[in-house]
């Protein structure tokens, strides 16, 4: 006969021995493997993208930041999704939308004044922006609020007030624009971009700031 204290017994030690096996397995040797060749192969990106200036880490390339002043080039706006008031690098509190429709007279407000203060803040003596050069993205925050990334259209709205206000040329600024833009994933996925912390870095070591 089947004694069952000790079959309950021999049911718990094979369960035991897997849980220590799939602990091993899985807590421990497949952690260490994914780690070991996301650092092999892909330091950069397994480290968190991060973006150094000056020997000291500024930020990572993969999250948008707020609070850039007007020598430097703007990232998309985070209408709506809170402040953090300790730390006016990193804005944000949360990460999503502002779950307003197109029709929604709060949201169309927060456009109508983004586009003023775009066109405001980016004309200069000699060089009027026109409202029509507005891009969408210059007055919409993305859908995390969290967007590294600005559309090549609104880097080069940008590039007269950027030179203006470092001494620069327009073409060397424009140049600086043109190195950063970088073309579709795989050449047909997404829009071109420009990553503003990239961007602002480069622009920080060209004028010694």
């Amino acid at each position: 006969m089947n004694n069952p204290v000790t079959n309950t017994a021999r049911l718990l030690g094979a369960g035991l021995r897997a849980l220590l096996v799939l602990t091993l397995v899985c807590g421990v040797l497949y952690p260490l493997a994914v780690t070991g060749v996301a650092q092999a192969l892909l330091k950069d990106k397994a480290d968190g993208s991060e973006v150094s200036s000056g020997g000291t880490v500024v930020g990572s390339s993969l999250i948008g930041q707020q609070g850039y002043g007007l020598d430097y080039f703007q990232p998309r706006p985070a209408n709506g999704l809170g402040e953090n008031s300790v730390n006016k690098r990193y804005e944000l509190i949360l990460s999503g939308a502002t779950n307003r429709s197109g029709d929604n007279a709060e949201l169309i407000k927060w456009i109508e004044e983004a586009r003023a203060r775009v066109v405001k803040d980016n004309s200069t003596a000699g060089h009027r922006v026109d409202p029509s050069q507005v891009p969408a993205d210059a007055v919409t925050s993305s859908g995390s609020g969290l967007d590294p990334d600005i559309s090549p259209a609104y880097a080069g709205l940008q590039v007269h007030r950027v030179a203006e206000r470092n001494g620069l040329s327009v073409a060397r600024v424009r140049e600086l624009v043109d190195e950063h833009t970088e073309g579709r994933t795989l050449g047909f996925i997404g829009e071109p971009r420009v990553n503003v912390l990239e961007l602002n870095t480069a622009l920080r070591g060209l004028t010694g700031g």
